[in-house]
């Protein structure tokens, strides 16, 4: 991936304890997950990109990865990974959350449905 020329929108949020207890016995440290919530993930409307450090990239379930399986990640906690992909061109514009703000037909015209 070359350096993005325009920002992209990332949320850094970090898996409940509860949820995936097996990835905090290794380092004791969540693990954190970006949710790029603008990049679509065609075929399905419903999916953004994300992306962390055990994966790489993926789809997720925005409001479901928020509502259910995460809690927000603090600056300290998502600083390695924000270097990370910040080193192979992304250019990011942090938000501690993400409300669809442009409504369903710019979702829609983004994913042609």
């Amino acid at each position: 991936m070359g350096q993005d020329t325009e920002e992209t929108l990332v949320v850094f949020r970090k898996y409940k304890k509860k949820n995936l207890s097996d990835l905090y016995k290794d380092t004791g440290q969540p693990e954190i997950l970006a949710l790029f919530p603008e990049i679509i993930e065609v075929p399905s409307k419903y999916l953004c990109r994300c992306y962390e450090r055990l994966g790489q990239h993926g789809s997720a379930d925005y409001y479901g990865c928020v509502r259910e399986l995460t809690d927000p990640a603090t600056p300290e906690e998502y600083v390695g990974l924000k270097e990370e992909l910040e080193s192979i061109g992304y250019k990011l514009k942090v938000r501690k959350k993400w409300i669809q703000r442009k409504g369903w037909s710019w979702w829609n015209q983004k994913t042609n449905c």
